[in-house]
This record gives structure tokens, C-alpha cells and sequence, in this order.
């Protein structure tokens, strides 16, 4: 398994508050919470030079659907692309649909892709977090703790 490595991105509050309404149909704190825990998971994986191509799906799938600008410490930021597609274009609910259905037709390919092959996890990543985030069904991709603020 090859190494796995991209840009870091921190989730602000700033961030997620200017996630389009459309783009995801889990409450907002939840993603953000999911979204944080998958970049936390993904840096001590890099760090600990381990491959980890399911967290780094998770990670490009949010901050595409988020709208994210990355900024590399040695580059040009840029905006985050759709990861199956590898579209430059703004998600939007039109393109994330056709996003999920890429993904999908993809996984049923054969022979598989080899860029599927080369990535383990990495599709399954991006079909788990999408039908999680974009269409509200099945289980949150990767683990994360989430707080509730009561009333009172």
C-alpha cells in the first residue's frame, strides 16, 4: 500500500458555517465533527507513515462537499476537487448526485480500475461518506464523538 498524503485543512467554525445548506442532509455539527475526527485520524496516520486511503476518501469527500479551499504550506490554494470525478467545480447538488453515481458506477467496474486498486479504501470511503452526508443514510463513515448542548 502506498503512502498517502494531502494537504492539511483545518475545519474552523467559519468554514462550516458557510457550507450550502443543500450540500449536506446531516445536521451541520454532526459533519463537522465527523469531518474533524477523519482529518485528526488521517494526520496521525500520516505521521506515523502508515497508508491510509479509506481516512483520505473521508477527508477529500468533506471538504469537496464543504467547499474547501486548501492551502498547502508550499503552494497555491486551492479549491478542493471532487474526488471520483476530479472536477475543479464548486459542489453543488447537481454535481454531487452525479458525484455519487460516478462513485457507484466505478465500484461496479471490471476489471477494477487500477487507481481503485491502487487505493484500498478509497471508494469505499467516498460511497460511505457521501450516502452519509449527501443522501442522510447509513452509518457515519468513521467514528466521532459528538456533543449535544442542552437547554437550561
Amino acid at each position: 500500500m502506498g503512502r498517502v498524503t494531502i494537504d492539511v485543512v483545518e475545519v474552523s467554525a467559519q468554514i462550516v458555517a458557510a457550507i450550502p445548506r443543500g450540500n449536506i442532509r446531516v445536521p451541520r455539527e454532526e459533519f463537522a465533527a465527523l469531518w474533524r475526527a477523519a482529518e485528526a485520524f488521517h494526520d496521525e496516520r500520516v505521521r506515523d507513515r502508515v497508508g491510509d486511503w479509506y481516512g483520505a476518501g473521508v477527508v477529500m469527500t468533506c471538504r469537496w462537499l464543504a467547499r474547501t479551499t486548501v492551502r498547502p504550506p508550499d503552494g497555491r490554494p486551492y479549491l478542493a476537487f471532487s474526488p471520483v470525478t476530479e472536477r475543479d467545480a464548486l459542489a453543488i447538488e447537481e454535481l454531487i448526485q452525479a458525484e455519487l453515481l460516478a462513485a457507484e458506477k466505478m465500484a461496479l467496474r471490471r476489471p477494477i480500475p487500477a487507481r481503485v486498486l491502487n487505493r484500498p479504501g478509497w471508494l469505499d470511503a467516498v460511497i460511505a461518506a457521501l450516502n452519509w452526508a449527501w443522501l442522510g443514510r447509513g452509518e457515519p463513515p468513521v467514528p466521532f464523538e459528538h456533543r449535544t448542548v442542552s437547554a437550561g
